[in-house]
């Protein structure tokens, strides 16, 4: 096995550094010094997609003539990579991301695996906190949030925020009638659970694994949905 290839690094506002690594044809991202994420395990990244996005699929009865779709956290595009495959067009796919430099290597090294993914007329990337692009009058038939691992392990201090009422207030304003929230998560989160059921939303648990042929499934999918009233 080759030695870890360090392409790039960039600070986020707390001070933590996040490192673009290459070994052996696939690319890592780390979070000071921890694997964060990495091209050759992306399937549970796709699987945010595939089950958020399960309404908007070009086959569906329900589908919306023009779906829009709000994607939290870019990471290394797979996300997006899956939404794009399964929505088809017209559509659009908003992205926000924090780190200028997350895009840039989207823009860079990364299209060796995923493509001018940026390029392609639907998607609309925002410089901007997930928390910044709700409220505004935007509505969406999906949200889709890859931030954290856990509620309890963010990723900067200030993603607090983004568990509280206030916040899944803005989600739930943001969503269009039978629209679909859906999370990532690294492992089960029952703090996660307790806050979207908290906020009135039903919520089905979705054990996936990291890769397609891994049989640990620790990873979750959280699909949430607005309570109808009976």
């Amino acid at each position: 096995m080759s030695p870890y290839i360090e392409l790039d690094r960039t600070s986020l506002p707390d001070g933590s550094l996040l490192t673009l690594l290459k070994q052996d044809g696939e690319f890592i991202l780390e979070y000071n010094g921890l694997e964060l994420m990495s091209t050759n395990l992306t399937w549970s990244e796709q699987m945010l997609a595939d089950l958020g996005c399960v309404d908007l699929l070009e086959d569906s009865p329900v589908r919306p003539e023009h779906p829009r779709v709000l994607i939290g956290g870019l990471g290394m595009g797979f996300t997006l990579k899956r939404v794009l495959e399964l929505i088809g067009s017209p559509a659009t796919v908003d992205v926000a991301e924090l780190m200028s430099q997350v895009i840039e290597w989207n823009r860079t090294y990364l299209v060796e695996h995923n493509g001018p993914l940026l390029d392609d007329p639907r998607t609309h990337v925002i410089l901007a906190d997930l928390h910044d692009c709700l409220g505004e009058g935007d509505t969406y038939d999906a949200i889709l949030i890859d931030i954290d691992d856990t509620p309890d392990a963010v990723i900067t201090t200030d993603n607090v925020k983004l568990y509280t009422p206030s916040f899944l207030a803005l989600l739930k304003e943001s969503l269009n009638p039978g629209g679909c929230l859906a999370y990532w998560m690294a492992v089960p989160s029952p703090k996660l659970e307790k806050v979207l059921k908290k906020a009135g939303f039903h919520l089905e648990e979705h054990p996936v694994p990291p890769h397609r042929d891994s049989d640990e499934m620790w990873h979750r999918i959280y699909v949430a949905r607005l309570k109808t009233e009976q």
